[in-house]
């Protein structure tokens, strides 16, 4: 026997009537509905005819409870202002709208459903086998899907409450999380989703089921009926944007909107680069959420490594490049793809670093095609500037690139200490040529026990050459690939900036080396950068769920 298995309508009656045309059409002889009847759209009394008529069998959602009760509002205890602003006007829009007979008809309907199919055991709930309102999500652990399934003892497990569609199998028992009919599953398509499920001589299969309705009605309806634009947006456009905070990590990561302006991490901030502090993520409108990248929390540079191999041997280079590191040097065609990649994903800053980047034969080449495209620094130790692989490098001038470099002492003997004999005279001269060149270079001190008493001399000495204030930083020394002190940095003390090497995606540009920093490494090489960012919000919130810096999730409670 084949059956239909929908969530959540969600005062929806575009889809709950599209639900039962593309079912029956595709061979469906039994309808069943697992609850949430109103509490997103405009129109939940036109949900009781299409139920009746077209006898869809139906368990009751927690929505559905809180409304034949006639609680004061749905308990969902969110946390963000404005989400509970929202979600009390659409509790009392659909309190105020539902006929107390609709009303008196959900109070008869059972949390739960066991039905014997074709010598299947099939259990249908609404959030879970342990609780009405149980979130259960694809993301749970192993054990927390294993009790669920233990709960019911079931064949088939249908269940849905959270949005968003998934199946598995635990044990000799399939589970599907039906997803639901008011509203997209948060994966920027308008479609819905439902469950055809297969259930014959003992065997049991089910498919996910995008189905296309009419969303242009269901946005009028609700904008007709006064409900909140961001609502409406949800509709238009397959994003959430409004009740993040029951999502866990990895379900989080894959819509677009992730940090609510009242859950700012507060136990961890943005560390200062140097160059400034990082502006607040701007809101639009009245959505209480923003996606997490272009945040301070996640910024918008893309850094790419050319190579690894170094004319220097820095005893505290991050990255432990050297004149004897394996070079692992990015073909130029594979550069420009990525620069391609990052101006369709939305990165707004290039940062090519390497090793040394004049190293690598290309690299005004390289320079060239990223400047004309994005905002673009070029880190270099600045001793390489002139020769073949520089040449031409004073026509980008005009581009929207910057160079930097670094100069750790107002000294030889104090920079030198560090970065080898000669090397100071070398920066500078360098530095030189950049200014000649009209390219006046950023420069960036790493701070040592030996240099703290030179910033002040270092500052003036820039100055001198022409630099504005600007152009000089001081940066902390990183305890990563040579460097055996400093400050220690991972994924729970720093803020993520996406870094591209031959080896694939980095969780930060100070744990690029897959040696000496195997634990910021995300991804193989040739991973998409979408995907890069979706791995970095994932653990991003992970992480600060973990540290306390962001509230738990709520679980929705009547």
């Amino acid at each position: 026997m084949r059956i239909a298995v929908c969530g959540g309508p969600y005062g929806n009656p575009y889809a709950l009537q599209a639900f039962v045309d593309d079912a029956r059409g595709q061979g469906a002889e039994r309808l069943y509905c697992l609850g949430d009847l109103g509490g997103f759209g405009a129109e939940v009394d036109a949900l009781w005819p299409i139920l009746t008529g077209n006898d869809i069998t139906c368990v009751a959602g927690n929505y559905d409870v809180a409304i034949a009760r006639e609680d004061t509002d749905c308990g969902c205890g969110y946390r963000d202002p404005k989400d509970n602003e929202f979600a009390q006007l659409i509790y009392d829009h659909t309190l105020a709208t539902t006929s107390r007979d609709f009303a008196a008809w959900m109070s008869e309907l059972p949390t739960e459903r066991r039905e014997t199919i074709d010598g299947i055991d099939v259990h249908m709930v609404h959030g879970s086998t342990l609780a009405l309102n149980d979130f259960w999500w694809e993301s749970l652990p192993e054990d927390q899907h294993r009790q669920r399934v233990a709960a019911s003892g079931a064949d088939v497990i249908l269940c849905t409450h959270s949005g968003l569609p998934w199946q598995r199998r635990t044990g000799d028992t399939l589970v599907v999380n039906v997803g639901v009919l008011g509203k997209p599953a948060n994966d920027g398509r308008r479609e819905v989703w439902y469950a055809l499920l297969d259930l014959d001589a003992g065997q049991a299969s089910a498919e996910l089921v995008p189905l296309a309705y009419d969303w242009q009605a269901q946005a009028a309806s609700m904008r007709a009926a006064g409900l909140p634009e961001v609502f409406v947006e949800t509709i238009e456009t397959g994003w959430w944007t409004t009740c993040l905070e029951i999502l866990p990590p990895r379900e989080r990561a894959r819509g677009r909107h992730h940090l609510y302006r009242s859950t700012l991490p507060t136990a961890f901030q943005p560390a200062d680069d140097g160059w400034g502090p990082a502006s607040a993520p701007a809101l639009e409108g009245d959505r209480p959420v923003v996606p997490l990248f272009g945040s301070p929390y996640f910024p918008s540079r893309l850094w790419i490594y050319t190579n690894f191999h170094c004319n220097l041997a820095c005893d505290y280079c991050a990255v432990a490049s050297s004149p004897k590191a394996a070079a692992r040097t990015l073909r130029a065609e594979d550069f420009r793809a990525l620069v391609d990649e990052a101006v369709a994903s939305g990165f707004t800053e290039l940062y090519v670093t390497g090793g040394e980047p004049f190293l690598h034969p290309d690299i005004v080449g390289l320079l060239d095609y990223a400047s004309a495209q994005l905002p673009t620094v070029a880190m270099t130790n600045a001793m390489l500037l002139r020769g073949r692989r520089a040449e031409g490098l004073g026509t980008l001038a005009d581009r929207k690139l910057t160079v930097q470099t670094s100069l750790d002492g107002a000294t030889p003997h104090t920079h030198d200490l560090h970065r080898g004999p000669g090397s100071w005279q070398r920066s500078m001269d360098g530095i030189r040529h950049l200014i000649d060149l009209g390219l006046p270079p950023r420069v960036a001190l790493t701070e040592t026990p030996e240099n703290t008493s030179e910033i002040p001399a270092v500052a003036a000495l820039l100055a001198e050459l022409g630099l504005p204030g600007d152009h000089f930083a001081v940066r902390p020394l990183l305890r990563r690939g040579f460097a055996e002190q400093g400050v220690e940095i991972g994924e729970d003390s720093s803020v993520p900036e996406l870094t591209v090497t031959a080896n694939g995606l980095h969780w930060h540009p100070a744990g690029a080396d897959v040696t000496t920093s195997p634990d910021m490494h995300l991804a193989p090489a040739s991973t998409p950068l979408e995907q890069g960012k979706r791995l970095v919000t994932e653990r991003f919130f992970a992480a600060r769920l973990a540290d306390g810096s962001l509230p738990r999730p709520v679980h929705c409670a009547i």
